[in-house]
């Protein structure tokens, strides 16, 4: 799990920068890619499931 969090926050940090600079392109979306594999396998997997579960039921709401 450590190794986990760690990963998702280096991951999380270098995308951060990539989108800041507009630098996108094959090392970007590897780090999106990386970033999405690890967070899914946080804690915080389980609050983002139900977050963009609850924006897709509120879309036909609008």
């Amino acid at each position: 799990m450590a190794v986990t969090v760690s990963l998702v926050a280096l991951f999380g940090l270098v995308l951060f920068f990539l989108l800041r600079s507009k630098s996108f392109g094959y090392g970007a979306a590897f780090t999106a890619a990386g970033f999405g594999f690890f967070l899914a396998s946080t804690g915080a997997a389980g609050p983002i499931n139900e977050l963009a579960r609850a924006v897709i039921n509120a879309i036909p709401d609008l």
